[in-house]
């Protein structure tokens, strides 16, 4: 910094603003020092910067990673933060604790190697959110836990209310009145995962506000449980469904193969409609899906500024609710015409071959 300084003609005092914007400079005098560093090959030491300020310019974002790894949807959250952090002069690293391991977390934010943790995979009661909160750490949701002690805290999350009511609204105006809903697996719902939670009362609210009787099914989070649950859907003793809306990336596969080896053509006998999901994921299928794709990048961008400004002001800021986006590539169509009410019930479909892909 010596260097630059001499180089550029200005106080030591004046290169450490221009470089780390804690007081103003003039335009002139910022250009005249950037060039200089520019010149001598000057980077700023960040260990060093951390040292004097406390402060490590560091995010962490703590995410449940399993064997499989982050999903194509996680992925855009995670990516979005990433993006908003670098752009503000910060890192992000991701730290992949499981949702019990809260004292682990705390253990390695309270060594200062972050300034601030985002949550994800927010559950109801959530262990991780509370000993952050309780250990001083300054903590940002992406999700909502159930505490009251925990809703002062800045949040930002999928709307799921309005997404699950436009997918339901979606089908329902095609005329599909058994619309199911193929969510995660049993232990999330028991575990209080958030997203499972208020996905299955939102649709449940949204069927029942149109005179629709709800169907739902947990599968297990893979291909196997994706094609047991709709193999359920299709061979137990209620009339099957017209149509499927799905939250599960790794079961949507599974319903799609399992309805590709009934010969159940997809929009023509039974539509399929992916919620919280992407486009990358729903063109991964045959025939590609319809989807309410979830905002994962504007959401991890506004949880890193909702973490910021609790860093930088101390205050939070208000609730982020972000609906999902409908992206038609054709998996949903009209009811069938046997399908309508008063009609006869749907042709039988195939069942599936013993062994069958």
């Amino acid at each position: 910094m010596q260097d630059v300084a001499r180089r550029a003609g200005v106080a030591l005092s004046t290169v450490s603003a221009a470089l780390t914007g804690t007081r103003p400079v003039s335009a002139t005098t910022r250009a005249r020092v950037e060039a200089a560093a520019a010149e001598l090959g000057f980077r700023p030491n960040a260990l060093a910067r951390g040292l004097a300020s406390r402060r490590s310019h560091v995010l962490a974002l703590t995410h449940p990673v399993g064997a499989a790894g982050l999903s194509r949807t996680s992925a855009e959250f995670v990516l979005g933060a990433a993006g908003a952090a670098q752009e503000r002069g910060y890192q992000l690293v991701l730290w992949p604790f499981a949702v019990e391991d809260a004292d682990g977390l705390v253990g390695v934010a309270r060594q200062g190697l972050a300034d601030g943790v985002l949550v994800m995979e927010v559950h109801a009661a959530d262990a991780r959110v509370r000993a952050l909160r309780e250990a001083g750490v300054p903590v940002a949701l992406i999700g909502r836990t159930d505490d009251p002690a925990d809703a002062a805290l800045p949040t930002v999350d999928i709307d799921f209310a309005a997404t699950l009511t436009e997918a339901v609204a979606h089908l329902a105006d095609l005329g599909h009145r058994r619309i199911a809903f193929v969510n995660h697996a049993a232990h999330r719902t028991a575990e209080g995962h958030g997203p499972t939670r208020r996905a299955a009362a939102a649709y449940d609210a949204a069927m029942a506000a149109r005179g629709l009787t709800p169907v739902q099914v947990a599968a297990e989070e893979s291909v196997v449980g994706g094609r047991a649950a709709l193999a359920g859907l299709l061979d137990g003793d209620a009339p099957a469904p017209t149509a499927v809306i799905t939250m599960n990336e790794d079961a949507t596969f599974g319903v799609v193969a399992e309805l590709a080896a009934r010969r159940v053509t997809v929009p023509e006998r039974m539509s399929v409609l992916a919620v919280v999901s992407s486009p990358a994921v729903a063109e991964q299928t045959v025939p590609p899906l319809t989807t309410l794709h979830a905002p994962g990048a504007q959401l991890g961008r506004a949880a890193v500024d909702a973490l910021l400004a609790l860093l930088l002001t101390g205050a939070a800021l208000a609730p982020v609710l972000e609906r999902c986006r409908l992206v038609d590539h054709g998996s949903t169509g009209p009811v069938p015409a046997d399908a309508e009410p008063g009609a006869a019930e749907p042709a039988p479909v195939v069942p599936a071959a013993a062994g069958a892909p």
